[in-house]
């Protein structure tokens, strides 16, 4: 293998790019942009210039006591059609209305030290700006965001999941090949993340996997290289402990021989600056030696639904967004048509400990609401499947509501508004 050497990152990994997506293209965005962005609470800004010749705005603000860099400038657009993620529903006129859109206003900025708290920001930028979004492209993430969506996120009390901030995108090859990639971490000072070698039948795993370890490396706290450290994520079927690492592209491609997809031909024109290969240890030695192993290694251990954890962050943030929006629970209860679950932590023998589990909602009372639970407990002897008990909004972590077409957790309440 030739010499293989790290390129520099790209201008949609070095800082993070949005494009807002105007209803009216003739809009005239830069006349009272600053006016605009300084009624954002909690934004103060410091210093502006424009550059006539770029035709860019720059503007240095603060925002919760850190100091962004921010440019604005208006151009063409082109969305392609599987940026429209899947995790997000869209209506026909929606699809059709931005993937022939021409004109957007562009905002791009360096993510400071809280990557959520940037990604929150920059949709506040976006909307005190342009008043008539029909959509957002999240350039540096490959991925369109739904306005109803966006807006919620932007003007919430509890920041975005960190899963907001990538996206996991598939390449298929021949004979069932699968190449699985990130797009969004560099702008957070992460490295992109690669599984190689993956498969038809095996990917849905390896991307619940890759998906979970970038929303730890997000949540997380230290500021170690992921290159040089590990992280314990989930358990296969058989009880034993999935602990990953990863390693530069430019030295983890050296693990594969016959690699047929994702190798340096396949890197001329992108993922070739700072992106990482998951790979994993298994078991103590290994990671003391820094033995590597392939994540297909584990495709007969998967089972029909593996588990994998959520950081401590994302359950505490779940828990908020549940409790912020649980009025949509109130509000669709009275539609005697849905079902829905809530998610409550009941307490366990050890302090702080807590087992989610799931209820049926069956009676509202004040702040107060009854509900049935659906499952027998793993580690709570004094409740069985079937009891019912009332509980207030500060004992949820999540809920779903079922309607008649859609199944509608927190994150999608934004279909809910007309």
């Amino acid at each position: 293998m030739k010499k293989i050497v790290e390129q520099p990152l790209y201008y949609w990994e070095e800082k993070s790019y949005m494009l807002f997506i105007p209803k009216n293209e003739n809009c005239d965005f830069f006349t009272k942009a600053i006016e605009r962005i300084k009624e954002i609470p909690e934004v103060k800004v410091i210093e502006q210039h424009v550059d006539a010749i770029k035709q860019i705005i720059y503007i240095t603000l603060e925002y919760k006591e850190e100091e962004y860099e921010v440019g604005l400038y208006s151009g063409g657009v082109n969305v392609p059609e599987y940026y429209l993620d899947k995790s997000f529903l869209f209506k026909e006129d929606e699809k059709k209305e931005i993937l022939s859109a021409k004109y957007a206003l562009t905002i791009f900025m360096k993510f400071g030290e809280n990557a959520k708290e940037s990604f929150q920001l920059q949709l506040k930028l976006g909307f005190a700006i342009v008043s008539d979004v029909i959509g957002i492209l999240d350039e540096s993430a490959e991925r369109v965001f739904p306005v109803k969506w966006a807006y919620m996120v932007a003007n919430s009390k509890v920041l975005p999941s960190s899963n907001s901030l990538f996206t996991v995108q598939a390449v298929m090859g021949d004979k069932n090949n699968v190449w699985l990639h990130t797009h969004g971490l560099c702008r957070c000072g992460l490295p992109e993340l690669e599984i190689l070698e993956s498969n038809v039948s095996s990917y849905q795993n390896h991307y619940n996997l890759i998906s979970t370890y970038a929303m730890y490396l997000l949540d997380r706290n230290e500021k170690e290289d992921p290159n040089k450290s590990s992280a314990y994520i989930g358990c296969l079927i058989n009880g034993y402990p999935v602990v990953v690492t990863c390693k530069p592209w430019t030295e983890g491609l050296f693990e594969y021989k016959k690699l047929k997809l994702g190798g340096l031909k396949d890197r001329e024109n992108g993922h070739n600056s700072k992106t990482s290969i998951v790979f994993l240890y298994q078991c103590e030695e290994d990671e003391k030696n820094d033995v590597l192993s392939k994540v297909s290694i584990y495709d007969n251990l998967w089972g029909e639904n593996p588990l994998f954890f959520f950081s401590d962050a994302e359950t505490a943030r779940m828990k908020e967004l549940a409790m912020e929006r649980f009025h949509y629970v109130k509000e669709q209860f009275q539609n005697k048509e849905n079902t829905i679950l809530i998610k409550i932590g009941l307490p366990l023998k050890e302090k702080g400990k807590f087992e989610h589990i799931w209820f049926e909602l069956i009676e509202m009372k004040d702040d107060k609401f009854k509900a049935k639970l659906t499952q027998e407990p793993y580690d709570v002897p004094n409740i069985h499947e079937g009891d019912e008990a009332w509980f207030t909004v500060d004992d949820v972590t999540s809920w779903t509501i079922y309607t008649k077409n859609i199944a509608i957790d927190p994150n999608l309440v934004y279909l809910l508004e007309e």
